[in-house]
């Protein structure tokens, strides 16, 4: 039928970045039944290795991993490549600790969890990156061109290097310069299936923020104190 829109989990391909072999049955099976293809790593150095190999469409990623631990295998993801990374962890701390390093995971996951929770999670990230990619409109904000159609945003032709959820938020924030949109706002626009924390969008907004300063757009994210953020408008 014209229009219709493939279900999220065709040619989806999982790598499932877990130490504990029983979980990472548990995962690969309800992935699987859940019609997901799925490649599997049990430490940080054959995470890398498999990410390079198998050019996954999302990354399942213990953060309490041998050889390698978690944190440096989302670091070597984030230097070559923006691929959706939902983080699991044992400790909600450490989802604290990750925003901070400002590696820029998609979404994050508390163990113990159950497959329907975390099934969702995997859709409303897979379904976000596949929406943006087909959105088909650029806006221009002085030196900022924010292209839906290629899923870039670009600062004097030089590519800003944004995850798919630093691109939603921006661009949510693009269509209207100027508007404030509260955190709530910004959920329901760039992350409508997530039950993502304000804490979330903030730690998002904060590495957006830092990433535009590194290409010379410095004061264009305005961040209005208890309401919510803004794009500043170029001036006439």
């Amino acid at each position: 039928m014209a229009g219709h829109e493939p279900p999220i989990s065709q040619a989806a391909r999982i790598l499932i970045v877990e130490d504990d072999r029983d979980i990472a049955d548990s995962l690969d099976a309800f992935l699987r039944r859940d019609g997901y293809q799925t490649e599997r790593a049990h430490d940080g150095r054959r995470a890398i290795a498999s990410f390079h190999a198998v050019r996954p469409d999302l990354v399942l990623l213990d953060l309490g991993l041998p050889v390698v631990d978690g944190v440096e295998v989302l670091r070597a993801i984030r230097t070559t490549s923006d691929v959706p990374v939902i983080v699991v962890t044992a400790r909600a701390d450490e989802v604290d600790e990750l925003v901070g390093f400002g590696l820029g995971a998609d979404d994050y996951v508390t163990k113990p969890f159950s497959s329907r929770a975390l099934l969702a999670r995997v859709r409303a990230v897979l379904r976000r990156s596949r929406r943006i990619a087909a959105a088909t409109d650029v806006t221009r904000l002085g030196a900022l061109v924010v292209d839906r159609d290629r899923l870039e945003a670009c600062v004097d032709d030089a590519l800003v290097p944004l995850t798919a959820t630093e691109f939603g938020l921006l661009a949510a924030l693009a269509e209207t310069p100027g508007r404030v949109l509260s955190r709530d706002a910004l959920i329901e626009r760039a992350m409508p299936e997530s039950d993502a924390l304000e804490r979330t969008v903030d730690g998002h907004l904060h590495h957006l923020r830092r990433k535009l300063a590194e290409h010379g757009v410095d004061r264009l994210l305005e961040t209005v104190r208890g309401v919510g953020y803004r794009l500043r408008p170029p001036r006439p």
